[in-house]
């Protein structure tokens, strides 16, 4: 398949917008099912886990492969909850283009908002489909002008409705200027006519402004444009290709996923105006040698030295990891040998799978542009870059939020605990965002993750998929320490062992740093008597302090660290004083620099009816949430606040029955704050 021919796009959407049903319907009208699945009988494609099937959302990002006009399209569908966030971000890294599935009813919602975000971060070009047309309340118009206002981007309508909410019978498509209408049992036949007299004025008008503004990113079509020349619909296609990859503008189409209206122009817009893998700028990598590193440029290119990613990996009770690799540049081929740059370690690949959510099919190779799993690699991570020792490039690796929430877990009996350690370490490769420890000092293990619902499915699929038996505690909020002062501390540190002397000496200034900026670490001394392995020890030594916290033992955060001066002593210092010594350094300088409990505070939007503003908002002040501000939408209101995590456990039991159970709300982690009475009240 020549790379022009293929397109790697994501689906994503706010929970519930329609992403999964649109999958479906997009895999139907390939030919890639032949029955379409409903996500409310539990018999949606993608949704294959059987906890998305009972939930009846996405969970993991599943992917899959399909056809159309002698197109690959390969296609990653995303969760939408925001304890899922991670998920979508590592499939935005790989993916080159993405559809953004936007409810006509709603408008921009609020994960609809992060995920817009992290598309922007990664430059992913993309188009909107405007989906549950056919729902009372229904507004294109004002849904686009939503996306205009809430991102600033420029709304590119390639179609219009014909009737809205229950009227909807199909789209004025204004590139071709006819109407379309989808009949037939699954809506497979699009039936195509001439514009009705009533609406060819407003189908004019807004083909003008179709025009005016893809002519205004071209200057070519912009002098066709004032000399009042026709534009032909070639050249209107490849204007709206190019905007569209260069971000100037997004384009619209709209329909009804789940009654089977207006999809296939979907899938005609993927491939006419999504990036194939060489319209997109070449990724960077960095070229290790001894001492330095190097910026380079990876083209996509079949014939150049293999190049991949390791995006995602997902355990297979039969095969072990499936390891997702999106290819960057060369060729990798089943049952050859590659080499882990990040881990500076050889693995074999003995099978390569193109996946069709949890089913496959074996490939002989994998090319520059493409996506699939494969079957052998033990020591992959989500994030490492595999290729050759000939190309030591490393891809940047992906970036993933911190856990915010924490469950104690024990095994029912002892003979379960080895195989509970083993599912953690599974679930910890296929997830960065959940993490475990065990708590020194009441011997626990504890679980973190990204919210209730994200520790509530690992915990079942523990369970069910892996057959653990365990039990599980009240949630615990996942707390930071930091310092508010600065602060300067020396000490000397000197101890016999096994009679041989250890001595190390260290001074060290303590910063705070600004909120979100995270720790520092600076050594100022240079000196060519002290080798390289003693100043390894310092920095593993506060790498190590900032980690076991300073009071607590939580993490710190947002800490300064500079080493002002080193006592080496060439016949007694040892690395492993120097670690001692860093430790009770750090200690002795942040107990004098004002040390604070940091306690995570969430984004939180309430979405609830007019007559129930009042008392949803009274519920979210009396757990010590601030109102940011309030949205008024077709559906109702919606609150925007801030709140801190440990106050909103059992709020949805609160809401539901202040508002006669007809708010709901979501949210997502904001930042750490100084926790409400330090740490007198902890």
């Amino acid at each position: 398949m020549s790379l022009d021919k293929m397109r790697n796009i994501g689906i994503m959407a706010h929970i519930d917008a329609g992403k999964t049903t649109t999958t479906e319907r997009i895999l139907f009208y390939t030919g890639k099912i032949h029955k379409i699945g409903e996500i409310d009988d539990g018999q949606a494609t993608m949704d294959w886990m059987t906890q998305e099937q009972e939930r009846g959302i996405t969970i993991c990002s599943a992917a899959t492969t399909t056809q159309w006009k002698g197109y690959q399209i390969n296609i990653i569908d995303t969760p939408g909850h925001v304890d899922f966030t991670a998920e979508v971000e590592r499939s935005l890294r790989v993916l080159d283009g993405a559809v953004a599935v936007i409810c006509a009813v709603d408008g921009v919602q609020p994960q609809t908002e992060t995920v817009w975000k992290q598309a922007d971060e990664f430059k992913v070009p993309r188009l909107c489909f405007m989906n549950k047309m056919d729902r009372i309340g229904a507004d294109f118009y004002a849904s686009m002008e939503d996306v205009h206002e809430k991102f600033g981007v420029d709304c590119l309508a390639l179609q219009i409705p014909i009737g809205q909410g229950q009227d909807f019978e199909g789209v004025i498509d204004l590139l071709s200027m006819k109407e379309l209408r989808f009949e037939g049992d699954e809506g497979e036949k699009v039936v195509e006519s001439e514009i009705d007299a009533s609406r060819l004025e407003q189908a004019k008008e807004y083909r003008d402004k179709l025009v005016e503004m893809v002519a205004a990113s071209d200057d070519a079509l912009m002098e066709l444009y004032l000399d009042g020349k026709e534009i032909s619909l070639e050249q209107l296609k490849n204007a709206i290709r190019k905007g569209t990859i260069e971000r100037i503008f997004v384009p619209f189409v709209m329909g009804s996923a789940r009654h089977n209206q207006g999809v296939q122009p979907l899938i005609d817009a993927i491939v006419d105006f999504l990036p194939c893998p060489s319209d997109v700028p070449a990724a960077k990598g960095l070229k290790i040698k001894k001492d330095e590193q190097e910026e380079v440029e990876i083209p996509c290119d079949v014939s150049k030295m293999p190049c991949g990613l390791v995006f995602k990996i997902q355990y297979d009770r039969e095969m072990g990891p499936l390891c997702y690799v999106r290819m960057y540049s060369g060729k990798i081929q089943a049952g050859t040998q590659i080499f882990n740059v990040n881990k500076k370690k050889r693995e074999r690949v003995n099978r390569i799978l193109r996946m069709h959510a949890d089913k496959s099919e074996a490939m002989d190779s994998l090319t520059a542009g493409d996506i699939a799993v494969f079957i052998g690699l033990k020591l992959a991570q989500t994030g490492d870059t595999i290729g050759t020792e000939a190309f030591n490039v490393l891809l940047e690796q992906p970036v993933f939020p911190q856990p915010v929430i924490s469950v104690a877990l024990e095994p029912e009996s002892m003979s379960e605990k080895d195989k509970m350690n083993e599912t953690l370490e599974i679930l910890s490769r296929e997830d960065p965002t959940f993490t475990s420890h065990e708590d020194e000092e009441t011997g626990q293990l504890i679980i973190s993750g990204m919210g209730e619902l994200h520790l509530d499915v690992l915990v079942t699929r523990m369970r069910d998929d892996f057959g653990v038996k365990c039990n599980v505690g009240a949630p615990q909020v996942t707390y930071r320490e930091s310092i508010t002062m600065t602060a300067s501390a020396s000490e000397d540190y000197s101890k016999v062992l096994g009679g041989k002397e250890n001595n190390a000496g260290l001074t060290i200034e303590v910063s705070p740093r600004e909120q979100g900026s995270g720790n520092s670490y600076e050594c100022t001394v240079r000196n060519n008597s002290i080798p390289e392995e003693i100043y390894d020890a310092v920095k593993t030594g506060f790498e190590s302090a900032l980690a076991s916290g300073i009071k607590y033992g939580y993490p710190c955060t947002d800490v300064g660290v500079k080493v002002t001066d080193i006592k080496y002593d060439e016949a007694t210092s040892t690395t492993f004083a120097f670690e001692a010594c860093a430790a009770q350094v750090f200690d002795k300088a942040c107990s004098q620099a004002d040390p604070q409990i940091l306690e995570p505070v969430m984004n939180v939007d309430i979405s609830c009816p007019k007559e129930f503003v009042g008392p949803a908002s009274s519920q979210l002040s009396q757990r010590g949430g601030n109102i940011m501000g309030q949205d008024s939408k077709t559906t109702g209101e919606i609150i925007h606040a801030t709140a801190p995590m440990a106050n909103m456990f059992g709020f949805t039991t609160n809401l539901r029955s202040a508002t006669q159970g007809r708010a709901s709300f979501s949210m997502e982690f904001s930042h750490f704050q100084i926790k409400a009475g330090g740490l007198n009240n902890f």
